[in-house]
């Protein structure tokens, strides 16, 4: 019958990629992604806690919305 759109008993399949097993593969890949990010996000945090930086004594030389304002520190840390 064409057009039917009403599913038969035996056609569902709680084991379709639509269905549970859909739902583990999603899980599964953002809690891999998840652990991914955490993992980088702990390497960066802990290479820049040891990446210390002065800033010079000429603080007048500082502007607010200035690219220049680089030029005013100096990495003093033994980072990477």
């Amino acid at each position: 019958m064409a057009g039917n759109t009403q599913m038969n008993e035996n056609e569902r399949g709680i084991f379709k990629l639509h269905g549970i097993t859909g739902m583990l593969i999603a899980v599964v890949l953002l809690l891999s992604i998840l652990v991914v990010l955490t993992i980088s996000g702990l390497k960066v945090q802990q290479d820049e806690a040891t990446n210390f930086y002065q800033i010079n004594q000429d603080l007048n030389g500082l502007k607010m919305d200035s690219s220049d304002n680089h030029k005013q520190y100096q990495l003093v840390g033994n980072g990477k």
